[in-house]
């Protein structure tokens, strides 16, 4: 086994099947060894979204491949991996099981630690594959299946300030663009029409702007995008309701941000830290520049992860492994599959009719 340990991760929550070398360094910030991603998109472009057999399926088929090829472009020997670590939740069940299943065999049959990984601490923890970041530090978690606003405090160590009480913005933006007759995974292209509108053409709403402290809702503002696109009858004004449903979403965050800074700050008594802004919709360069505005604003330091590590990848998930192994957290091989897992476990549930905020 190597002096600076090796972890292999696994990720297979939804749709993309990851497997990921890291090493732990000096510098005190991992080498990526390998990062395999191998997508879905042509599996379930057909119907719109992610079908979870067909991913599960697919995940089954092509682990193998994926792993072998990770291992390779590492040039380590499994002789020299300390542990594997793989996503146990949250995400689709039958997804999620194919990947612990194969990290669980492999653990098992190299006799190393097995280390199971909550994906939201995945995405909490990628920016520290990048530069050291000191605890605490205000998150922002936006993704397909996620909207929260996390003190994150240390490994394991979480309070969430607010959350979507309805859509993940992930999810609205894949609505959205399918209204606009985006094919799917439209989130990623619908900024690309944005570009091309007028941002001022329509006038969309925000839903609990001005209450919920930072907690979220995007289902109006979904809703609102569809009564407009039944009277659409050009390109041209399709591009401008991205580019409207684009600047809205800026400034939602733009509000919410400030107001989970200010209750950062109040919690942990300081008055700056860094802001980190992870997930697959942080990839979003508007969003990236509307959030760097507030940071600034608040004396904050914005981070954002590399582009190749703000959607699902397995070197997140490697690096939460890798915090672990560092304290001996490992987990038996009868860890089973947590598919609505949460960072804070207890925190309120806040989605559905009737939410009071």
């Amino acid at each position: 086994m190597s002096e600076n340990p090796i972890i292999l991760g696994i990720e297979t929550s939804c749709d993309e099947t990851a497997i990921s070398l890291i090493q732990d360094n000096q510098s005190g910030i991992p080498r990526i060894l390998s990062n395999i991603i191998s997508s879905q998109i042509d599996v379930h472009k057909e119907f719109g979204g992610v079908v979870p057999e067909l991913a599960a399926r697919s995940h089954s088929e092509k682990i193998n491949l994926i792993a072998e090829k990770a291992i390779a472009d590492s040039k380590i020997s499994l002789d020299k991996i300390s542990a594997v670590a793989a996503t146990a939740g949250p995400g689709l069940v039958v997804c999620l099981t194919v990947g612990l299943n194969f990290g669980k065999a492999l653990a098992s049959s190299l006799e190393i630690p097995f280390i199971g990984v909550n994906h939201l601490e995945g995405h909490a923890l990628s920016p520290k594959l990048q530069e050291k970041i000191e605890y605490p530090y205000l998150l922002l978690l936006i993704s397909g299946g996620h909207s929260q606003f996390l003190s994150v405090n240390g490994l394991g160590n979480y309070k969430r300030l607010g959350t979507t009480i309805d859509d993940a913005l992930g999810e609205a933006y894949d609505k959205t663009a399918k209204l606009l007759g985006i094919e799917f995974p439209g989130g990623p292209k619908l900024e690309k029409f944005a570009e091309k509108g007028d941002p001022n053409k329509f006038k969309l709403p925000k839903p609990i702007i001005n209450k919920g402290g930072c907690n979220m809702s995007f289902a109006g503002l979904k809703t609102a995008i569809l009564r407009i696109t039944k009277s659409i009858s050009c390109d041209q004004e399709r591009f401008d309701l991205a580019a409207c449903f684009q600047k809205t979403i800026e400034e939602i965050l733009y509000t919410k941000s400030e107001i989970a800074i200010d209750e950062f700050c109040k919690i942990n008594s300081i008055n700056h830290s860094s802001f980190i802004v992870a997930g697959g919709v942080a990839a979003n360069k508007g969003i990236r520049k509307k959030l760097i505005e507030i940071s600034k604003k608040k004396k904050f330091h914005p981070i954002f992860p590399d582009l190749k590590l703000c959607g699902d990848n397995a070197a997140m998930i490697a690096m939460v492994g890798l915090e672990k192994f560092k304290v001996k957290n490992f987990d038996s091989l009868d860890l089973a599959a947590s598919p609505r897992l949460a960072l804070d476990k207890n925190a309120k549930f806040l989605k559905g009719a009737g939410v009071k905020l």
